[in-house]
C-alpha cells in the first residue's frame, strides 16, 4: 500500500510525454521568461511595500528581500522543475510576501505541465499555510483578510485554469501533429504501394516480351533444323541475349520491390 501510494505521487508530479522542456529557450521563451521575471519584481516590490506598511521591519524585513530575490530568480527554471519551485515556494512564503508575485508564476507552470491534481494540491497547501502567513506579516483587521481569502481562492482558481487552458491547447496541438504525420505516413505508404504496383505491371509486359522472343527463335530452331549454322548461332545469341537480359531484369525489380523508397525506374519497358 504504501510502494502504491508513492507511485501515485510520483505519477502525480511526473511530466507527461512529450511535457520536458526543450534543450534551449526559443527566442519567444527567452521573450515570455523576461516579461514574468519584470512582472514578478514590480509585483514584489509593491507587496513589499505593503507589508512595510503593515508594520514589517527589521530582520524579517531583510529575509523578506533576500528570499524574495532569490524566489523570482529561480523563475528562470520553472519550466524545468515547476513543481519543486511551487513547492520550495510555499514556506519561503511565509517569510517573504515579495515572493508571492513569483509564486504565482510556479503555479501557473505546475498547471500548464502537470496534472491539474499536482496544482489543486499546491493551491490547497498554500490556503492551508496561510494563518502562518498572517501571523508573520500583519495583514490588518479580519475583514479585510476574509476579503483577501475570497479573492485569493478567486485568483487562484483562475490561475489554475489558465494554466491548464494552455496545456489543453498543447496537448490539442500535439495530437494533430501527430495525426497529421500519421497521414502523411499513410500516403506515403499508399504511393510506394502503388508504385510497386506499376513497377510489377511494368516487369510483367518486359517478361512477357523477353519471353515472347525466346519462344518465338526457340520455335525457329525447333522447325528449321536444317538451318545454316550461322542461322543456328545468330538464334542461340539472340536466346542467350534475352535471357540475360530478363535475369537482369527481374533483379532489378526484386531489389527495388525490397527497398522502402521506392522511386520510379526507367528503361524498364524499352
Amino acid at each position: 500500500l504504501r510502494w502504491a501510494t508513492m507511485n501515485r505521487f510520483r505519477l502525480l508530479f511526473a511530466p507527461e510525454e512529450d511535457d520536458a522542456p526543450p534543450a534551449q529557450r526559443s527566442r519567444r521563451d527567452w521573450l515570455v521568461d523576461w516579461v514574468i521575471f519584470v512582472i514578478a519584481i514590480a509585483g514584489g516590490g509593491v507587496a513589499l511595500a505593503s507589508s512595510i506598511q503593515h508594520g514589517l521591519h527589521g530582520t524579517l524585513l531583510a529575509v523578506d528581500v533576500i528570499l524574495g530575490a532569490a524566489v523570482t530568480l529561480a523563475l528562470w527554471w520553472r519550466r524545468r522543475w515547476p513543481v519543486a519551485l511551487a513547492l520550495a515556494m510555499l514556506p519561503l512564503g511565509l517569510l517573504s510576501s515579495s515572493a508571492g508575485p513569483a509564486g504565482v508564476f510556479f503555479l501557473y507552470t505546475v498547471a500548464a505541465y502537470r496534472r491539474w491534481q499536482a496544482a489543486v494540491l499546491i493551491v490547497l497547501l498554500g490556503f492551508a499555510l496561510l494563518p502562518a502567513e498572517h501571523a508573520v506579516h500583519p495583514q490588518g483587521d479580519s475583514l479585510s483578510s476574509s476579503s483577501d481569502l475570497f479573492f485569493g481562492v478567486l485568483f487562484a482558481a483562475v490561475v489554475v485554469a489558465w494554466g491548464m487552458f494552455r496545456r489543453s491547447r498543447r496537448q490539442t496541438k500535439r495530437e494533430q501533429l501527430g495525426r497529421a504525420q500519421a497521414e502523411e505516413q499513410l500516403r506515403v505508404e499508399q504511393i510506394r504501394h502503388a508504385e510497386r504496383e506499376r513497377i510489377a505491371r511494368e516487369m510483367h509486359d518486359v517478361l512477357a516480351h523477353r519471353i515472347s522472343l525466346l519462344s518465338l527463335h526457340a520455335g525457329a530452331l525447333e522447325f528449321r533444323p536444317d538451318a545454316p549454322p550461322e542461322e543456328i548461332a545468330g538464334a542461340v545469341a539472340v536466346i542467350r541475349a534475352s535471357a540475360h537480359q530478363a535475369l537482369e531484369d527481374l533483379r532489378s525489380v526484386i531489389g527495388t520491390l525490397r527497398d522502402d523508397r521506392i522511386e520510379p525506374r526507367a528503361g524498364l519497358a524499352e
